[in-house]
């Protein structure tokens, strides 16, 4: 019964974490002043100065392991930072769905060909089927939205969605960096919290920069203080709680629900419209994304 109870209350976590993530861009559309870059940076970089915070014990302890692995942290940390800079640009850019979706669906694709090349993994028959079910998936979400209800029109739909092509890029880049600090014995708490940590370094000063409007009127300061509280701090302490629990094969399974929510509330609250042509390519996504998590072995690390 304990142990039944455990993974249903690992899962609940997974759950809430999922949920949360997934308004992070609905969120950032009540703030249409600030600039992208600016709700990014605080976004990541306040959360990442938390996750320090929370994880300094950790942090104190594997410094010598994590100096010795100073290569691929500085690789995850730049990556970290670059992501949200994509991610809330494309969402500006194609609309909050679409964005969401086309980062998220674009990570795992990546994170494949990132093992092929660095770890020299073979690449599966599942994994090309995901590919190509999800590029045409991409495809018709892109030609499936309407210009309408884009900033800038139709044309900045494509340079949107090639912005969130570079924020699955860079997930799987610091995804992948994670994993291979926490093989390297290092705590997960460590290894997230000093990438998130370095990348914190970079994107609090560019605020001075492109952060105008950011805390300028009570909307605006509240967006940022909830994107940086509750999706990024609050969501990865649930979800590193519910991998307590859960085997990661069954989390990746769960976070599906991060863009189902994602598009819920952009079509709901913010308004955004699909062509038919459209909704299929959300499907075709969908299912490149259930392709390429369903009977994988567990003992992945999924990170945020």
């Amino acid at each position: 019964m304990g142990n039944q109870q455990d993974d249903m209350q690992g899962i609940a976590a997974i759950v809430l974490a999922s949920v949360l993530w997934g308004t992070t861009g609905t969120a950032a559309s009540f703030a249409p002043a600030v600039s992208p870059l600016a709700t990014g940076a605080f976004a990541m970089g306040g959360g990442g100065v938390l996750l320090v915070l929370h994880a300094l014990r950790f942090l104190l302890k594997d410094r010598a392991r994590l100096k010795a692995c100073y290569a691929v942290l500085l690789t995850g940390g730049a990556a970290v930072a670059l992501y949200p800079l994509a991610f809330y640009s494309a969402m500006r850019l194609s609309g909050v769905a679409m964005g969401t979706v086309i980062s998220i669906a674009s990570a795992p694709l990546f994170a494949v060909v990132l093992e092929r090349l660095i770890g020299k993994k073979p690449v599966s028959s599942r994994w090309i089927l995901g590919f190509i079910t999800g590029g045409l998936g991409i495809l018709l979400l892109t030609w499936g939205k309407e210009p309408q209800s884009v900033e800038g029109g139709n044309e900045w739909q494509y340079i949107g969605a090639a912005l969130g092509l570079l924020a699955g890029l860079t997930y799987a880049v610091y995804s992948w960096s994670a994993r291979r600090l926490i093989e390297q014995g290092i705590h997960a708490r460590a290894a997230m919290a000093a990438m998130f940590g370095l990348a914190a370094l970079v994107l609090l000063p560019s605020l001075a920069i492109t952060g105008d409007n950011l805390l300028t009127t009570p909307i605006h300061a509240s967006v940022a203080f909830y994107m940086a509280v509750v999706p990024m701090f609050i969501g990865y302490l649930c979800f590193s709680r519910g991998l307590r629990q859960v085997e990661a094969s069954t989390a990746t399974l769960i976070t599906l629900l991060e863009p189902v929510v994602a598009v819920m509330l952009a079509v709901l609250i913010v308004g955004e419209r699909f062509m038919p042509v459209g909704w299929l390519g959300v499907m075709l996504i969908m299912l490149s994304l259930l392709l390429q998590t369903v009977k994988r072995r567990p003992g992945g690390i999924k990170s945020r």
